[in-house]
């Protein structure tokens, strides 16, 4: 056991700790920087873990988010297999960790970048070999393996993680049955338009798609293997392989050990600071103001969001000025489909479908209040970095006019003085 010293440790290992570390040697930190990550593996990107890496586009080393030599160029003490256990604040945001190991870190500042883990399911047979969760690179590897010998896939969740591992899975030309417990795919974050374009695509791909289709059991052969899983209405769907995608839960574990205030996440401000002002959180395990709405939290889950706000919470520590607020965007491959997301739904009472979605080349503008808030492109690049400029700018898109594909998008961007002075001369 060994007693260890820093000026700022980061717990966690991913997109969120990395880009704090970053920043805070790019605004001009000079104490010490470690990061203590519970994976054996250096920081890497998770997104292409149900894209790139389970077609065979990405490996590995592709996934890397440094070289090793930039963590000793930059004088930041990675720890890779180090899981921290306990942390004990002091006054003014001092304290220690305790790993698993029994050693002991002390530091001047905290960052809690510790993730999120996938939600499990909890009936019979859930343990049983070939039920496949997708969240590092060892359950990437575990379906990669799983999908190079399966002949029947079951997808469990209809989200983002589900439809891009039955992607993976028909492109290979494996059966594959999608089983979602709602009414409709992607029901939480997309409009009607989104959700039925999405199961009719994935079923022209050859997959068959349930909804309302709630699983009670997963069926378990002689030696433990999956064979099928079991819905409410006692029907059976054969498989060899059950890729489970419902969802996560933020790792808030060592905030409640320090009495932070958690809802869903870790809340944090819009400097990335907790209820205690020297502790500092980032990444899937925060819940944040949101953008545009005023008293509500929000839980972004993406790479953009993880990397901004390690910006933020380094310019918070070092004390200099905040980064100016990002657009929120997202992206999902899906085989040869490409969804890129600007902006946050949430809240929206109208939408604009622009194109038409049988050419799989469309666009749906969300809008509250008649004020854009968000964009769905679909293989519609030029639609999403439009709504992006838009949104950046605090401007917004006349929604009577969005629909029309003879316009480009970007062409109808109405700054705020824009719509004043408009105003004034009606």
């Amino acid at each position: 056991m060994t007693t260890l010293t820093t000026g700022t440790l980061i717990i966690g290992g991913g997109e969120a700790a990395l880009h704090t570390a970053v920043a805070l040697r790019a605004q001009g930190y000079d104490a010490g920087i470690m990061i203590a990550a519970e994976e054996p593996y250096s920081p890497y990107q998770r997104p292409p873990l149900s894209k790139a890496f389970l077609t065979g586009e990405a490996d590995e080393y592709s996934l890397q988010l440094r070289a090793d030599d930039y963590y000793l160029d930059n004088h930041i003490d990675l720890r890779t297999g180090s899981r921290i256990t306990e942390v004990n604040i002091t006054a003014r945001g001092q304290g220690e960790a305790v790993t698993q190991d029994g050693d002991t870190i002390t530091f001047a500042k905290v960052v809690l970048a510790t993730g999120a883990t996938p939600r499990h399911l909890t009936i019979p047979g859930a343990e049983a070999e070939g039920v496949v969760y997708l969240r590092d690179i060892d359950s990437a590897r575990q379906l990669s393996r799983g999908l190079g010998e399966a002949r029947k896939v079951v997808v469990i969740g209809g989200g983002f993680i589900g439809l891009e591992a039955a992607a993976a899975a028909r492109m290979r030309g494996i059966e594959v049955t999608i089983l979602e417990a709602g009414e409709c795919l992607l029901g939480r974050v997309a409009a009607p338009p989104i959700s039925e374009f999405y199961r009719q695509a994935h079923e022209n791909r050859g997959a068959t798609v349930m909804t309302g289709a709630a699983v009670t059991e997963i069926a378990v052969g002689e030696e433990g293997e999956v064979t099928g899983v079991i819905l409410a209405d006692g029907q059976e769907i054969p498989a060899d392989l059950v890729v489970v995608g419902i969802g996560v839960i933020p790792n808030t574990a060592l905030a409640q050990q320090l009495n932070l205030e958690c809802q869903r996440g870790i809340l944090v401000d819009h400097a990335g600071r907790t209820r205690h002002p020297d502790i500092y959180a980032a990444g899937d395990c925060t819940q944040q103001p949101h953008p545009s709405l005023p008293g509500e939290v929000v839980c972004v889950e993406s790479v953009q969001n993880a990397a901004a706000q390690g910006k933020i919470v380094a310019a918070s520590i070092v004390g200099n000025s905040l980064p100016a607020p990002q657009v929120p965007w997202f992206w999902s491959d899906q085989g040869d489909l490409k969804l890129q997301i600007a902006g946050l739904s949430h809240g929206y009472d109208d939408y604009v479908l622009r194109g038409d979605p049988a050419t799989e080349c469309f666009s749906l503008l969300y809008y509250r209040g008649n004020r854009l808030i968000a964009v769905d492109a679909i293989n519609q690049s030029h639609d999403f970095m439009a709504v992006r400029r838009a949104l950046s700018k605090n401007a917004t898109i006349d929604p009577e006019r969005a629909g029309d594909t003879t316009v480009a998008l970007k062409t109808l961007i109405q700054d705020d003085h824009v719509q004043n002075r408009n105003t004034v001369s009606a």
